[in-house]
């Protein structure tokens, strides 16, 4: 999902705010919570920081991609979106791995 949310952020930083507005919240917040969820939340689950709560907004991102963005593109324009949100869900009901911070810090709280 990284390199989905890089050119997002790019764009964020260089201050072009135009961007779809699926759900109808303004290009801007839009462009906003799609950065926070695609790169933001991609670094997050790579170190493993907050995977369950990190996936909700990975999982959402993926539902609108699939069924507003491409809603009236073939099954073949959904697949990826839906592969993902399958992997977020997996992630949100599994929790993060042994190599993760998240597993560190609840070592440490024990």
């Amino acid at each position: 999902m990284l390199t989905h949310g890089l050119p997002k952020f790019n764009k964020l930083l260089s201050g072009d705010f135009g961007f779809a507005d699926p759900i109808g919240i303004g290009a801007p917040a839009s462009l906003v919570l799609t950065v926070m969820s695609e790169f933001g939340g991609a670094i997050l689950l790579i170190i493993g920081l907050g995977t369950r709560l990190v996936s909700v907004p990975l999982m959402f991102t993926m539902i609108v991609a699939a069924f507003i963005v491409h809603g009236a593109d073939p099954f073949g324009k959904k697949e990826f979106a839906l592969l993902y949100f399958t992997i977020y869900a997996a992630l949100f009901f599994l929790g993060s791995g042994k190599y993760s911070i998240d597993n560190i810090l609840s070592k440490k709280s024990s």
